[in-house]
């Protein structure tokens, strides 16, 4: 099944550098251009994952993100021109999963975006109350339990 990435770019050749890697990766990718249109964008499509610029038009990324972490636990790989401390610090307290400072390796990007959707493929869509599976290993937070899944060390 592919995976659904929504792009937040302003920089139309970034942002066709970055479509392109990941649909090369076997992604499906939707983009947009601006703060609002994101926020459209992820309302209609539901993303599995959002790589988003921070210094958008229309809507601040870091507007976007709190947004978007406001209605669900999307994932979110920053990518951006601002690579100073505190602004990495700022983005990854707001959410973000990933920091990625321009310029960058699409290929170094589209990595870490399978690296983010591994770890968050398993974990519950309810925030965490139910059971989740990785490494062979299935935890229950609420019944306080963990056990072996079939096929494990025991």
């Amino acid at each position: 099944m592919s995976r659904t990435v929504l792009v937040v770019e302003d920089e139309p050749k970034i942002l066709d550098v970055v479509r392109d890697y990941l649909l090369d990766a076997g992604f499906s990718v939707t983009t947009a251009a601006d703060g609002p249109s994101a926020l459209v964008e992820a309302r209609a499509i539901g993303p599995d994952l959002v790589v988003l610029d921070l210094g958008l038009p229309g809507l601040d990324g870091l507007d976007v993100a709190r947004e978007l972490q406001r209605r669900s636990p999307v994932p979110i790989i920053m990518l951006t021109a601002r690579g100073d401390e505190v602004d990495r610090v700022l983005g990854l307290e707001l959410g973000a999963d990933d920091y990625l400072v321009k310029p960058f390796s699409p290929r170094e990007l589209v990595a870490r975006v399978r690296a983010v959707l591994r770890r968050t493929e398993n974990l519950p869509d309810d925030g965490g109350d139910g059971p989740f599976t990785a490494a062979g290993v299935t935890i229950d937070a609420t019944g306080g339990r963990s056990w072996w899944t079939a096929g494990s060390p025991t």
